[in-house]
């Protein structure tokens, strides 16, 4: 993302946008948390382009490659064609996130009693499929291969200790801190509810996709679920039955941060790149840059 001087009314993980409809400006004082802005929305995408990406990647030493990074590829390279989907809303006032950050769950192990942690990573705008493998594949790699506590599992423990009673008031205080754009840089660093994007896989636990409900604490615009492959027999054009392969997806947004036209044109590319996953090996022409 381009870098800007900041200005006041600016945050320190984004900036305030100051151009936008004053519909937009309004929303956040009508519909005041995440959960009452929440719009919900399934879609299915054919993977036989995705699966075939796939097995070239894995031929090509990318030993895991697989859905979660396409999937991921294609929402970030949305991103960088329509930055809108990127912002956040805190305090009432809608900003433009900085970064593309993006939070996922991490089971250290797939047994029921495994530990989780959590994760939260940077990618940038014009990464291609390949370069956001290895940074995925780095952050989850360190997680599991550490015993030791991460940053949020840390911070976590420490709010762990205080009495019920006075974690909701230091609850509360970090709640009116992030109202007025004042958390300590590293808190947010660390905060698995402020990130672009929060995503999740019920495909590898063989199961059909949820639709996640966004926290009202913190700033998460995005909440995303994919599930596990699905077969049909399809009547083709000339008559012939044939199987295809699916997986079905979910989205549920924060429908304050931009209309509904223009989130639903983001989706409309982020599932052309699904569906046609080679031109994520090269990078966008161009990165558009949000409004000011």
């Amino acid at each position: 993302m381009a870098q800007r001087k900041r200005r006041f009314g600016d945050r320190s993980d984004g900036r305030l946008i100051r151009s936008g409809d004053p519909m937009n400006r309004v929303s956040p004082y009508i519909m005041k948390t995440r959960n009452a802005a929440s719009t919900y929305i399934a879609d299915t995408v054919d993977i036989e382009e995705m699966e075939r990406y796939i097995h070239e990647k894995r031929a090509q030493g990318l030993s895991d490659f697989g859905i979660m990074h396409v999937l991921l590829a294609a929402y970030v390279r949305g991103v960088s064609q329509r930055p809108g989907i990127n912002r956040f809303v805190s305090g009432q006032k809608i900003f433009a996130r900085n970064e593309i950050e993006v939070m996922l769950t991490v089971k250290r192990q797939m047994l029921v009693n495994a530990p989780e942690t959590v994760m939260k990573i940077v990618i940038p705008p014009d990464a291609t499929a390949a370069e956001l493998y290895y940074i995925l594949n780095d952050g989850v790699r360190k997680n599991k291969a550490t015993q030791a506590d991460s940053e949020f599992d840390s911070t976590a423990k420490i709010l762990n200790y205080i009495p019920g009673v006075l974690l909701k008031f230091v609850v509360w205080l970090l709640n009116l801190m992030d109202y007025f754009g004042l958390l300590p840089r590293f808190l947010l660093k660390v905060s698995p509810f402020h990130a672009s994007i929060c995503i999740t896989s019920m495909g590898s636990l063989g199961i059909p996709p949820i639709f996640h409900h966004l926290y009202d604490f913190g700033n998460v615009p995005v909440f995303c679920s994919f599930g596990a492959k699905q077969k049909r027999y399809e009547m083709q054009a000339n008559g012939a039955v044939a199987e295809k392969k699916y997986i079905k997806y979910t989205f549920v947004t924060d429908e304050r941060i931009c209309d509904g036209f223009y989130y639903a044109s983001a989706l409309k590319l982020i599932k052309g790149y699904l569906k046609h996953p080679a031109v994520l090996d090269e990078r966008p022409a161009q990165v558009i840059e949000d409004i000011d």
